[in-house]
């Protein structure tokens, strides 16, 4: 990920992991990537692929802080190194900074937009606020509907927090009324720690004096809102509307290499790069513990394949405990993030993840669909043939209870 703007945006989210990482670059307050910054990175990012696809995912804060002037230079540059391969570009938005112009280039470019939307105005507005304390949904829907004014292809990505996982069913339906087809449920999860450089927000090897933030998931909350947004997703929109979690469920559960870094048996694919070169070894690991250098000093490859990022991808599987390696959905979820793997199992281990309860929960009750999409895959049919199945009696109908 480019982080172009570093942790700048124009919104104060209240859960907002990524705000306080401007307390690293204090004596720059400024965190704006230069051309020379780009550059450099665009060339030895692309020659260090190994495929002939090429994608450059633009995040924040707030990308769109940065002027369209920035985004057209950047494709310059990745004409100039392209050397054949086809170049894609994602951009992670709040979408309150929308215009005709940027849709227009969105549009004539073939970018993918993910907008940070949390459902309808009530749920969105409870933590999405400005730095005045106004809310924001009605700026993010202008935004979607310039989106659409132009044909842009746009998913949304939901953050799950105390507050809406009460209401898996409205919030999913928001998205699927409104023509969203693809979906990313994402469990906010954090622990308070004060440190002396002002960060607050606690990481994995914060042990003590950590209390969960307010605003996070529960795990059974998190149990909950999957199962029942599952059960109505796999009755109507199997194929239809895609959400990400039971996307990578089912391609666990089939073997195949799952789409994101959370569910995987490794880490390491989602290394993060601020805006003044410095690399980090994942976007929710941006702390000066897992700093990889910077890219004015070494290479993408010496870091992305070096010894430390190598040790910081095997952490997801070394540092399982043995509660999680018996486990019989070992296999679809690895742990999940490393990052809320704070818990401590039945006997007392630690290493548990926060949210363990819950998957586990999701994973028994959606085990009979699964399996029967896991067949229709190996037949070469449809995995929506499920609806069909618990229409005719062949599955029972899905209830959580």
């Amino acid at each position: 990920m480019l982080k172009p703007t570093g942790s700048h945006c124009n919104l104060a989210c209240t859960y907002c992991y990524y705000l306080e990482k401007g307390n690293l670059y204090k004596e720059t307050p400024v965190e704006k990537m230069t051309d020379e910054t780009l550059e450099l990175f665009t060339k030895e990012y692309i020659e260090s692929q190994t495929l002939n696809q090429v994608l450059f995912t633009w995040h924040g804060g707030e990308p769109l802080m940065r002027p369209l002037s920035f985004y057209q230079h950047a494709l310059e540059l990745q004409q100039k190194y392209a050397n054949g391969r086809r170049i894609e570009n994602v951009l992670q938005t709040n979408g309150t900074l929308l215009t005709d112009k940027w849709c227009q280039f969105l549009h004539d470019n073939g970018w993918l937009v993910g907008i940070s939307i949390d459902g309808p105005q009530d749920f969105h507005d409870e933590y999405r606020r400005t730095k005045t304390g106004k809310p924001s949904f009605q700026q993010v829907l202008k935004g979607i509907r310039l989106l659409n004014k132009w044909q842009v292809e746009w998913n949304a990505m939901a953050v799950v927090n105390d507050y809406n996982a009460d209401y898996p069913l409205e919030f999913y339906h928001f998205f699927r009324d409104n023509g969203c087809h693809y979906i990313q449920f994402a469990p906010i999860v954090e622990r308070i720690r004060m440190h002396s450089d002002g960060r607050h927000l606690a990481h994995i090897q914060d042990h003590d004096n950590c209390e969960m933030a307010d605003f996070s998931v529960t795990p059974h909350q998190w149990g909950k809102f999957l199962c029942e947004l599952f059960d109505d997703w796999v009755q109507h929109d199997v194929g239809q509307t895609y959400v990400q979690l039971f996307d990578v469920t089912l391609a666990n559960w089939v073997g195949t290499t799952p789409g994101i870094c959370t569910m995987s048996n490794m880490c390491g694919h989602a290394a993060v790069m601020e805006w003044n070169g410095d690399v980090y070894s994942c976007d929710h690991f941006v702390f000066p513990e897992y700093k990889l250098g910077n890219i004015h000093d070494h290479t993408l490859i010496e870091m992305l394949y070096g010894t430390q990022q190598k040790e910081f991808a095997k952490m997801k599987i070394q540092q399982l405990p043995r509660q999680c390696k018996q486990c019989q959905w070992l296999k679809l979820c690895y742990g999940e993030c490393p990052k809320n793997r704070f818990a401590k199992t039945a006997d007392g281990e630690p290493g548990l993840n926060y949210l363990c309860e819950g998957y586990r929960r999701f994973f028994q009750h959606a085990a009979p669909y699964m399996d029967y999409m896991a067949r229709q895959l190996s037949q070469q049919q449809p995995p929506a043939n499920v609806m069909d199945a618990i229409k005719k009696g062949l599955l029972p109908v899905p209830k959580t209870v």
